[in-house]
């Protein structure tokens, strides 16, 4: 059998990755050679606005149908598919040419520690089956077996591509919820920071029937609810010691849209950016390097708005992109599951226990063989 643990890990990988955002999904190749890991080439595939909705509201979902979730198991297997289908075609790559293909899957459900669960869907069985290739996933779950947080898994990866510089350096991931790497070689910290893009886009979907505030611009008119803004502010999770994570369940519109029943658009975006903004500076502020570099990655980097936010809030950081550090904003995520897919099969952990407050190093995810 081939593709097993402990095989060359020089070649190519497939990473893929769907986010909380459930807005589509994104494959990344990756060359892994010696300790050398590049970016190659990316293909996206969009979710139809039923399907976003579907996806969504299974998340937030109190109860689910379990013929629901067999469906949504193999929507996002056949996506996944169909992705790395493309992907291969338009790199003119054979099936045989690739060493794996780390799936994330979609997140139905994250629960923290004490008594932490995760739940991602994709059935790997059928992306090795009808891709020939190898499938490393559900790489979340063994950290949480372990006491981890079982997320966020990207500063171990962060610190592999973005690590060893003499300049202080934090990579932001800003997705559905945002996540913060403070790179500090065998103790880079980790955690997510709060919401990201989800309370923004759900705000412009139900209620301006559009995907985005694309690049911030109508928040960029609106005026902040301070008050608001201050009440937000002294959520619990803000205030918690890493490590720690969240997800949808508690940075969802539903929970914040009482108070923006009197703002218009423009003020609701322009105070659901600045609490995005706000907490993720408080967090660098608490845990970060006191200047260097801010990496940021994620749909939040083309948020001109959001960006310039940070950077008023973080004045003694570089706040740019990581197309600036080698690697497409829109890139990350994905190449980091396609590497986490090569630390497993080479029987290497892809936790950092400092991070995820897991027991130990933890080699992560279940390997189906093609």
């Amino acid at each position: 059998m081939t593709n097993t643990l402990n095989q060359n890990k020089h070649g190519l990988y497939i990473g893929l990755m769907s986010g909380t955002s459930a807005d589509g999904m994104d494959a990344v190749l990756c060359e892994y050679i010696g300790t050398a890991f590049r970016t190659l080439a990316c293909e996206s595939l969009d979710y139809s606005p039923s399907e976003t909705r579907w996806l969504r509201d299974a998340a937030l979902a109190p109860t689910l149908a379990v013929s629901d979730i067999m469906l949504m198991d193999r929507f996002i297997a056949e996506r996944s598919v169909e992705l790395v289908q493309t992907l291969l075609e338009q790199t003119q790559l054979k099936p045989n040419g690739i060493c794996a293909v780390g799936s994330h899957g979609h997140t139905l459900r994250h629960q923290s520690q004490p008594g932490g669960v995760t739940w991602q869907i994709g059935d790997p069985s059928w992306i090795a089956e009808h891709t020939g290739i190898c499938c490393v996933a559900d790489f979340r779950r063994r950290d949480v077996a372990a006491g981890g947080q079982g997320a966020p898994l990207v500063p171990a990866f962060h610190q592999q591509v973005f690590g060893g510089s003499d300049i202080d350096t934090m990579a932001l991931n800003i997705g559905g919820i945002a996540n913060i790497s403070v790179l500090k070689g065998a103790d880079t910290l980790g955690f997510d920071t709060g919401p990201g893009n989800a309370l923004m886009d759900e705000y412009c979907q139900t209620r301006l029937q559009q995907s985005c505030d694309m690049g911030g611009q109508l928040a960029a008119t609106g005026k902040v609810a301070d008050e608001v803004l201050q009440q937000w502010l002294t959520l619990d999770f803000l205030h918690q010691t890493p490590p720690k994570s969240t997800g949808r369940e508690l940075f969802r519109l539903s929970a914040f849209e009482g108070d923006l029943q009197t703002l218009s658009a423009a003020d609701a975006l322009a105070t659901l950016t600045e609490f995005t903004a706000r907490s993720i500076a408080d967090a660098v502020n608490r845990y970060g390097h006191s200047q260097g570099e801010l990496l940021v990655c994620g749909g939040g980097a083309f948020n001109q708005h959001l960006m310039n936010r940070l950077a008023a809030l973080l004045p003694h950081h570089q706040v740019m992109d990581t197309e600036q550090r080698g690697i497409h904003p829109l890139w990350v995520e994905g190449a980091a599951f396609a590497w986490l897919a090569a630390q497993t099969l080479n029987g290497l952990a892809g936790n950092l226990p400092a991070v995820t407050g897991a027991r130990g190093d933890r080699i992560l995810g279940a390997v189906y063989p093609a």
